[in-house]
C-alpha cells in the first residue's frame, strides 16, 4: 500500500512530523513501512507560466518560438513539445532554476534565436513515466485554467509529496485505504479523523426505473447496489485528483474511471462504472459463468470463464468479471453520459478463485480477497456519487437499487486490565487502556476494571481478546512493556549432547565438499514410496495421508528424504548446475497404522544426493567424477569420525542399482544403504549418474559414545608390505581386509586395498587384490623377523580361508 502524506493530511492532522519519524511510529506499533519515496527530487524556479504567442522557429521546423508571461517578466522561450499551443498554462523553469537531476537551466541560442528558460513536461519534473497521463505523454502538462501565473509549481503538483511504502500483513486489510491508514495515524498521533463529505443532491428520478438487480448466489455476492448517474461529462479529472492516484501508484484517465480508482484507494472499496446505454438490457444478474463462457476484459484480453467464476451480465452476456475486472463491452469512453456505479461485497474465496485460475490481479481483486468492510459498501457508492456531481456534472438518481444480505454487525470483545496486565506484565491503569480505545475509535462500555468493546467493521481482524490484547500493547507502545533478565545461572544456556552432535556432523559434511539443503516433509504419490531404507520398510509402513493438502505434489508426510534431494538436484541440473553435492538432516514420519490415529513415529535421518564431476582442475587436465567409492568414502569418514565401527554389505534395493548398493551395518543391524540411483529413476527425473546415502541417526545417535580417546603420536619407525591374493570373483575385498587386520592385530596398524584387476594373465573366475600393509609398535621399533613372522601368518590365514594364493 502506498501512503501519500499530502493525501493523508486530509483526514489527520499530522502537525509538523517528518515523513521519517511518522514512518518510525508507524513500524513501532506493528505496520512495517517498507521505504519512503518523494514523489520528485526538489526543483527550484519552476512557475506557472502563460503562453502569449507560439510562432514556428524561424530556422526549424519542429521548433516553436513562445513569448511566455510568468508573473513577474515576460520570456522569450524555444519549445519543441507536439502540443503547445498560445493560451496555455504551463511549467516553466525560469533561467537559473534547477530541475531533477541537479539540471540547471541557463539562456542559450538554439538556432540563432535566444531562448530564456524550459516549459516542461512532468517526467522532466520528476514524475516517472508509468504515472504520466497518456494523453501527454509525448508534450509538456497543461494546467487547467483556474491557475495562478507566477505560481509555484511544486505543490501544484504534488512534487513535494512524501510516499510511504507499506509492507502489510494479511490481517491488517484495514490499511489497504487511506482511510484505514488515517485511522491508525490518528490512534498513533492522539488526532482526531476528518471523514470525506458525502453528501449528494439527488434528482426526482429513481434508479429502479432504469435498472434491476438479481443476485443469483448471496453467499458469493451478499450485497450489491447499483447507482444510476446521468448528464455526465467525461472530461481530465482536477489537478489534485491526478496529483493523488499519481502518488498512489495509478495512473489518471478520465474524472469518471479516476473517482473510481479514487475512492478504491480512499475508502478501500472496488467500484466499477458501466456505460449504461452500452448494456445490452435494463437488468443486472449476478451468476455463476457457465462452463467455456468468454469475456473481454478491460486489458483487451479474451477470458475463458468456468462455473467456479463469478460474474455480472445484462442478463445474457457477462459484462464482467465480479470483483476482478469489467469487460471491455461497457467501458467508460468519451461518448458516455450516463453510467451504472457498481458498489458490491463479493466472497473473498470466490474472488480468490478467480484470481487463482484466470491469473488476473487488480487493485480491486486485492481488496476483495482480503476482506473489506461491509459498512463502507454504500457510503464508497455515495463517495462516488458526491465526486461524480462535483466534476463530472453529474445527476445522481434517487434510491439506487440495492440487494442486500449483509451482516454487517460488530464484533463484541470483552476485555479487562488485570488480565491485560498479567499478559504483557504491564501495570496499565483503568484509564489509559480506556484512552487507547478512544484513541482507536472503537466504541465500549465500562465496568470498572472491565470493558466490553464493540469492534468497527473495518477492523475484521479483531475477534477474540488476543487481538484486542495485541492493539492495546502496540497503542501503549512495544518499547514501554518492562523486560526481565533471566533469573539463576549467568550462562546463557547451551547446547545439549543430542543438539551438539548434530551440528557436529553437518559440520563433518560441509567440511568435506557437501552443501546442506532444507526439502518439504511433505511428497507427492509417485515419491512417497520411492528410496525408502531397509530398516523402515522392515516395519512396513503407511503412509500418512493429510486431510487438506496444499497440492497434489506435497500429498503424504515423507518416508525418505532423497525423493526431495533428488528433485532439488534435477531443479538446479535444468538450470545448467551440473556438479551438485547435497546433504540434508532432518525427519522422516513413519506409521504403521492403516488409519492413523495417533501421530507417526518420527525418525532422524541424515540423507545424501552428489552428481556431475567432484574434483575439476583445468590447468592439471584433472577431472574426477562422483562414483560409489567417494560417496562410500563421505560415509566411511563420518562413521571415523563418530568412532562408530559399521561396515558395508553389497545389496540390490529398490529403486538402486543392482551393482552399485550396499547397506550400511552397525551390530549387524541395518541403519542405512548407499549407492547409485537407478538408472530408470534417474532418466525419469532427468538426472545423470548419481549416488545417494541414508542413513538412520537416531541409531547412530544412540550407539555414539562421548568418551574422549588419545592415541600417543609414534616414537618408532613404520615398516609397509604390500601383497597381492589371486581369489574368486566371488571374494568381496572387505572380507580379506577384515581378515588381515584381525590376524595382525597387535602390529598391523593399517590395511589398505590399492588395486583390483581381472583380465589378461589370470584364470578364468579369478581376480587379483593387492593390499598394503602398515606395521608398526608403539612400544619398539619392529625386527624384520617379526614382521616376516606376521606377514606369513596372514598369507597362511587368507590362503587357507578364501582357497586364495599370492599373486608372483
Amino acid at each position: 500500500m502506498l501512503v501519500s502524506l499530502n493525501w493523508l493530511k486530509n483526514y489527520v492532522d499530522l502537525g509538523m512530523i517528518s515523513p521519517e519519524e511518522l514512518a518510525e511510529k508507524i513500524t513501532k506499533t506493528g505496520i512495517e513501512v517498507d521505504s519512503i519515496e518523494y514523489i520528485a527530487q526538489e526543483s527550484k524556479g519552476v512557475v506557472v507560466g502563460y503562453v502569449e504567442s507560439c510562432d514556428k522557429h524561424p530556422n526549424a521546423d519542429k521548433l516553436n518560438l513562445c513569448q511566455v508571461d510568468v508573473g513577474s517578466e515576460k520570456l522569450q522561450i524555444i519549445c519543441g513539445a507536439p502540443n503547445i499551443q498560445q493560451g496555455q498554462k504551463v511549467a516553466v523553469a525560469t533561467p537559473g532554476a534547477v530541475l531533477p537531476g541537479n539540471f540547471k537551466i541557463k539562456k542559450v541560442k538554439l538556432r540563432g534565436v535566444e531562448s530564456n528558460g524550459m516549459i516542461c513536461s512532468l517526467q522532466e519534473l520528476g514524475i516517472e513515466e508509468k504515472y504520466v497521463p497518456k494523453d501527454i505523454a509525448e508534450g509538456i502538462f497543461v494546467f487547467p485554467e483556474e491557475i495562478t501565473v507566477g505560481e509555484a509549481v511544486e505543490p501544484l503538483l504534488n512534487l513535494n509529496d512524501a510516499v510511504l511504502e507499506f509492507d502489510l500483513t494479511p490481517n491488517r486489510a484495514d490499511c489497504l485505504s487511506m482511510l484505514g491508514v488515517a485511522y491508525e495515524v490518528a490512534a498513533i498521533l492522539g488526532q482526531e479523523v476528518k471523514l470525506p463529505d458525502e453528501n449528494v443532491e439527488l434528482s426526482n428520478e429513481k434508479a429502479s426505473d432504469y435498472v434491476s438487480v438479481e443476485v443469483k448466489d448471496s453467499e458469493l455476492n451478499p450485497y450489491y447496489g447499483a447507482f444510476l448517474v446521468k448528464d455526465i461529462e467525461v472530461k481530465p479529472s482536477p489537478l489534485w485528483m491526478r496529483n493523488a492516484l499519481i502518488a498512489g501508484g495509478i495512473r489518471p484517465i478520465n474524472n469518471v474511471v479516476d473517482i473510481t480508482n479514487y475512492v478504491l484507494l480512499e475508502y478501500g472499496q472496488p467500484l466499477h462504472a458501466f456505460d449504461y446505454n452500452l448494456l445490452g438490457s435494463r437488468e443486472i444478474v449476478v451468476r455463476q459463468a457457465k462452463k467455456d463462457e468468454n469475456i473481454e476484459t478491460l486489458d483487451d484480453v479474451e477470458r475463458v470463464l468456468s462455473s467456479d467464476h463469478l460474474v455480472i451480465t445484462d442478463g445474457e452476456a457477462p459484462i464482467a468479471i465480479a470483483g476482478v475486472m469489467g469487460g471491455a463491452s461497457t467501458e467508460v469512453n468519451e461518448e458516455t453520459n450516463t453510467i451504472l456505479l457498481e458498489a458490491a461485497y463479493f466472497s473473498p474465496t470466490s474472488v480468490r478463485k478467480t484470481v487463482k485460475d484466470t491469473g488476473l490481479r487488480s487493485e480491486s481483486s486485492t481488496r476483495f480477497e482480503k476482506g473489506i468492510d461491509p459498512n463502507r459498501v454504500y457510503r464508497a457508492g455515495m463517495r462516488a456519487c458526491h465526486l461524480l456531481e462535483k466534476y463530472a456534472g453529474a445527476t445522481v438518481l434517487a434510491e439506487p437499487v440495492i440487494v442486500d444480505e449483509l451482516d454487517k454487525s460488530e464484533k463484541v470483545v470483552a476485555i479487562d486490565t488485570n488480565e491485560i496486565n498479567k499478559r504483557l506484565g504491564t501495570n496499565i491503569s483503568t484509564d489509559d487502556i480506556s484512552i487507547i480505545l478512544d484513541k482507536l475509535n472503537f466504541n465500549y462500555e465500562q465496568d470498572n476494571n472491565g470493558f466490553t468493546v464493540k469492534v468497527p467493521t473495518r477492523r475484521g481482524d479483531i475477534t477474540i481478546f488476543e487481538d484486542m490484547l495485541e492493539e492495546v500493547a502496540r497503542i501503549y507502545g512495544y518499547d514501554n512493556l518492562p523486560f526481565t533478565l533471566p533469573q539463576g545461572s549467568s550462562q546463557a544456556g547451551g547446547l545439549t549432547e543430542r543438539q551438539q552432535l548434530k551440528r557436529e556432523v553437518k559440520n563433518y559434511l560441509q567440511g568435506v565438499g557437501l552443501m546442506e539443503t532444507i526439502t518439504y516433509s511433505l511428497t507427492s504419490d509417485d515419491h512417497v514410496n520411492k528410496l525408502v531404507g531397509p530398516s523402515v520398510q522392515q516395519k512396513n509402513p503407511t503412509p500418512v495421508q493429510l486431510a487438506m493438502p496444499m497440492s497434489e505434489d506435497h500429498k503424504y508426510l515423507r518416508l525418505s528424504m532423497l525423493p526431495g534431494l533428488l528433485e532439488s538436484l534435477s531443479y538446479n541440473r535444468a538450470r545448467n548446475q551440473s556438479d551438485l553435492a547435497y546433504f540434508e538432516l532432518g525427519s522422516i514420519f513413519v506409521s504403521t497404522e492403516t488409519e492413523v490415529t495417533r501421530q507417526p513415529e518420527e525418525n532422524l535421518r541424515i540423507a545424501g544426493a552428489l552428481t556431475g564431476s567432484w574434483i575439476t582442475h583445468p590447468w592439471q587436465q584433472e577431472k574426477k567424477q562422483v562414483d560409489f567409492y567417494l560417496a562410500k568414502g563421505i560415509v566411511e569418514g563420518l562413521f571415523d569420525f563418530l568412532d562408530i565401527q559399521v561396515s558395508f554389505k553389497q545389496s540390490k534395493l529398490q529403486d538402486m542399482h543392482p551393482g552399485r548398493c550396499a547397506t550400511i551395518l552397525l551390530d549387524d543391524h541395518e541403519i542405512g544403504f548407499i549407492g547409485q540411483v537407478h538408472p530408470t529413476l534417474e532418466k525419469a527425473m532427468d538426472l545423470k549418474e548419481t549416488y545417494v546415502f541414508d542413513v538412520d541417526m537416531d541409531e547412530v545417535l544412540a550407539a555414539y559414545s562421548n568418551k574422549p580417546a588419545y592415541n600417543p603420536i609414534p616414537k618408532y619407525p613404520s615398516v609397509s608390505r604390500d601383497i597381492a591374493f589371486i581369489v574368486d570373483e566371488s571374494i568381496h575385498a572387505g572380507e580379506i581386509k577384515a581378515e588381515i587386520e584381525s590376524v595382525g592385530a597387535s602390529i598391523v596398524k593399517n590395511v589398505q586395498i590399492f588395486d583390483v584387476y581381472k583380465g589378461e594373465h589370470l584364470p578364468e573366475g579369478k581376480k587379483s587384490i593387492a593390499y598394503s600393509l602398515l606395521y608398526q609398535d608403539p612400544e619398539k621399533t619392529l625386527k624384520d623377523d617379526e614382521v616376516e613372522q606376521s606377514y606369513e601368518k596372514i598369507v597362511e590365514t587368507v590362503n587357507t580361508k578364501f582357497n586364495a594364493y599370492v599373486r608372483s
